[in-house]
């Protein structure tokens, strides 16, 4: 422990010390100031290109040609940044350029059926092409996410992309995975900012406004270098709309309806820019009724509400850019149990307190959107700032924090206002990292990062976790370097955990139990003990080395091996209570030890004019892998506590691996036909000795997956349609046979093919500007009845199904979706 303790001492001074010695060298090199300017054109035809976008993605500056194919960035810092030029239907363009030297750069688009050149800034110490870096990652823009209008958060619109799926309780609550890792192994961020609401939680999603987000980066693999323990599986990145270009204010008013649920989904936005004084504002709202399927009708608590509204101001100036973002997601889920009358298998509800009679739920509520008595309330405010500060030869990165987490569960049908669970979690979260390059070009990063954590509980019945404090933090060093076609990163980081938990009490003697504490050892008859005191600090060593050798631009290698690090969660090491929106009474387990990963990852790209073709391998092996198991009594029946089964937390050894294979075919410069396979096992080694074929599988490792899309892409379009595209999408699941059945935890499902298929276009006046964009997306356009074995519904049932019947509840029908988007400029015009 001393050693590590030095160690963390060590990589502290290190950064302090360089920030000042950066500092000392060029004190006055902010007041020097870069501007850019150009113009965007076709290289075949030389004619200009309207609405591309001009960005520099370290500094979140950026602008889009005007009707002359004309750009501007303005209040530039010296030094050597990426610019990236991109626009529907050409290959991006990216290129390093020293805005101490260059004040005009005109940009040539090169027509391209094949999308390359995607930019990444997560996880690196500089905006960096994707296929440069060794470590695994995919990107997707806001492109991609206005096309996937069906979704119905933001976590289900990148679910599909290879390697990364969602555990789902309903069709607004989905929680991302990785490799078959999630839950608190996978860190979401919003720009960069992590996201903190008791993840360790299965019933509530990511509280993120889908509305909000234009773009989206993962990094599919161990990430806990960057972002410390949590990160252990990879991380989601999701960020908002960076600020439009000077002297620009620019909205748009979209809304979205869902056919199988009635989705009714609007948001506004509006930005401006005056000379460097940014703004902006994201309101959102949407509703839904009982989602359905052939199989099961509307399924009976699965609607909700939710509203969200997000604002900005900053400032783009010559010492670098600083944004404050407030935000506030509001969502109320009804919380289903899947329980049906043992005759008709229509769903039933609980109306009384000792639930001895259902009484069946009439067609006019599930056909409405008013929530029942029983729903989840999850309320998250957020305060953060995103700073940028040039120091020295280098850029000083501050990302400041803070969040409140509310969640509560109105679990009593005849005290609809008494709180079961009653949550509350604040977390003020620090990340200050300096990149600059040492000498010969090496691009340094040195940083710290962590959080502090305080959990308490309200007024409430039910008390899952206690009430504790937590607090992380983590030095670490990120260098990368370029040797012609090679590019070399790697990095070390040393992470400490702390957790100090309160020891609490349950009175039974009321109605509702009571937690409290104690200030005298005496206690009534009526008291019980519900949490030991609990403290604990855990800490480990993080280590990646990676290598990307560009043997040509068609051909690519890259590898890496990294090391990861996770604490076990506050509900791993004290749960002692039931969850009801997860219908599972929690036990955890503090004699845990961390958990500790080594991942060796490698894929080969190949870009040819009309195809592309790659392939990615990892394996995991990971120590004292922690997971939950449920409780049998003798005779094989669960184990029943409080009305709820019983779970509890145990740890082993485990491997994960697999890979993605992607083929794109471009037999024309329109038509594209995409393909992808995704394939993860997941085996529980234990922990020395023979592992019984009940126990040999891991629980949510998502089946072998493909995916085949046929899709046409008309940039220039048709007269005054534009950016017109259509698609067939055939995504096939296969039966899950690898699972974790021991204990009746898991059972296998069957495999199933779905059918999706969209179109859209733009709409522009004569200048070439958009007035109005339109998508359509249709999903289970077969109406297929399927489960997936990532939906936690699937388990959601009476305790005895009649024979010959599918227990638990199936996944949506047939889905299509319709949505509007209608931009305007508000500008001020320039004066004649």
């Amino acid at each position: 422990m001393k050693f590590k303790i030095r160690i963390l001492n060590l990589l502290l001074m290190l950064l302090l010390s360089t920030i000042m010695a950066e500092a000392e060298i060029t004190t006055h090199r902010t007041d020097e100031l870069g501007t850019i300017t150009g113009t965007v054109t076709d290289k075949a035809d030389g004619k200009t290109i309207i609405g591309a976008t001009v960005s520099v993605p370290d500094l979140r500056r950026g602008s889009i040609t005007d009707v002359n194919g004309h750009y501007s960035l303005e209040n530039l810092p010296k030094g050597v940044y990426l610019v990236q030029v991109s626009y529907i239907g050409y290959a991006t363009f990216n290129q390093r350029v020293d805005f101490t030297k260059t004040t005009t750069l005109d940009i040539q688009l090169q027509a391209s059926s094949i999308e390359t050149g995607e930019v990444v800034i997560t996880g690196v110490s500089k905006a960096t092409e994707i296929k440069r870096d060794p470590v695994p990652m995919v990107a997707v823009g806001k492109t991609f996410l206005d096309q996937r209008s069906a979704a119905g958060n933001v976590i289900d619109m990148i679910a599909n992309l290879p390697g990364v799926s969602a555990v789902t309780t309903g069709p607004n609550v989905s929680k991302p995975f990785i490799h078959g890792l999630g839950y608190n192994r996978v860190v979401t961020l919003q720009d960069g900012i992590r996201q903190e609401g008791q993840q360790w939680g299965d019933e509530h999603g990511v509280e993120v406004d889908q509305n909000s987000i234009d773009r989206v980066e993962v990094i599919k693999g161990p990430a806990s270098l960057s972002y410390g323990s949590d990160a252990i599986g990879g991380v989601v990145n999701l960020i908002t709309p960076p600020p439009v270009a000077n002297g620009k204010i620019l909205g748009s008013v979209q809304g979205t309806y869902g056919t199988n649920n009635n989705l009714l989904n609007g948001s506004f936005r509006l930005y401006g820019n005056n000379n460097g004084f940014v703004w902006g504002t994201i309101l959102s709202a949407k509703e839904a009724k009982d989602y359905q399927n052939p199989h099961d009708g509307r399924v009976y608590a699965t609607n909700f509400k939710e509203k969200d509204a997000r604002f900005m101001v900053g400032l783009n100036k010559k010492w670098g850019t600083s944004y404050f973002n407030f935000s506030l997601f509001d969502d109320q889920q009804a919380i289903p149990d899947g329980s049906r009358d043992s005759v008709t298998r229509q769903f039933t509800k609980q109306i009384t307190e000792d639930d001895a009679s259902r009484t069946i739920v009439p067609a006019s509520e599930l056909n409405s959107y008013k929530l029942p008595v029983l729903h989840q309330h999850v309320q998250l405010y957020r305060v953060y700032n995103n700073s940028n500060f040039n120091v020295g030869d280098g850029n000083l990165l501050v990302n400041l924090g803070y969040q409140f987490s509310h969640r509560r569960e109105y679990t009593h049908p005849e005290d609809a206002d008494i709180a079961g669970l009653n949550l509350h979690l604040s977390t003020f979260t620090y990340d200050f990292k300096y990149s600059f390059n040492l000498n010969n070009g090496y691009e340094t990063t040195v940083g710290v990062n962590g959080q502090y954590q305080n959990n308490t509980i309200g007024d409430a019945t039910e008390f899952p976790i206690p009430a504790y404090h937590q607090f992380d933090i983590g030095p670490f060093i990120i260098m990368k370097k370029s040797f012609g076609k090679l590019d070399l990163s790697g990095g070390a980081r040393i992470d400490s955990r702390s957790f100090h938990g309160q020891a609490a009490y349950i009175d039974t003697a009321g109605k509702y139990p009571v937690l409290y504490t104690p200030s005298n050892a005496a206690t009534p008859p009526t008291v019980i003990s519900q949490f030991s005191a609990l403290n604990k600090t855990f800490s480990g060593f993080n280590g990646s080395f990676g290598a990307a050798y560009n043997f040509s631009n068609n051909f690519l290698l890259k590898a890496n091996i990294a090391r990861g690090f996770r604490a076990p969660s506050i509900a791993e090491l004290s749960a002692n209570g039931p969850d009801p929106g997860s219908q599972i009474y929690h036990i955890g387990n503090n004699n845990f030890k961390p958990e500790f990963s080594t991942q060796e990852d490698i894929g080969m790209f190949v870009t040819l004019p009309n195809v592309s073709f790659s392939v990615e391998l990892f394996n995991n092996n990971i120590q004292n892998y922690i997971f939950q198991q449920q409780e049998l009594n003798a005779d094989g029946s669960p184990v029943l506590t409080q009305g709820y089964n019983t779970f509890t937390y145990v740890q082993s050894k485990a491997t994960i691996n697999g890979g993605e294979i992607s083929l794109d075919i471009h037999p024309l410069s329109w038509l594209h036909f995409e393909n992808s396979i995704a394939l993860t096992y997941g085996q529980n080694l234990g922990t020395g000795g023979p592992v019984a074929d009940s126990l040999k599988y891991l629980p949510f490792i998502p089946p072998l997956h493909t995916h085949s899309e046929l899709k046409g892409n008309f940039s220039k379009g048709f007269g005054s349609f534009k950016n017109v595209y259509g698609f067939v999408g055939f995504d096939h699941f296969s039966a899950q046979n690898r699972f974790f059945s021991a204990y009746g935890t898991e059972t296998n499902t069957a495999g199933y093919n779905l059918l999706s298929a969209g179109i859209g276009t733009e709409l522009v006046n004569t200048a070439g500007q958009t007035w109005v964009k339109l998508f359509i997306e249709g999903t289970n356009l077969g109406n297929v009845n399927y489960q997936s074995n990532m939906s936690r519904l699937k388990y959601f049932d009476n305790a005895n199904v009649p024979a010959g019947v599918q227990p638990g509840i199936f996944n949506m029908g047939r889905n299509v979706s319709f949505k509007v988007v209608v931009p305007f400029d508000l500008s001020p015009h320039p004066k004649s």
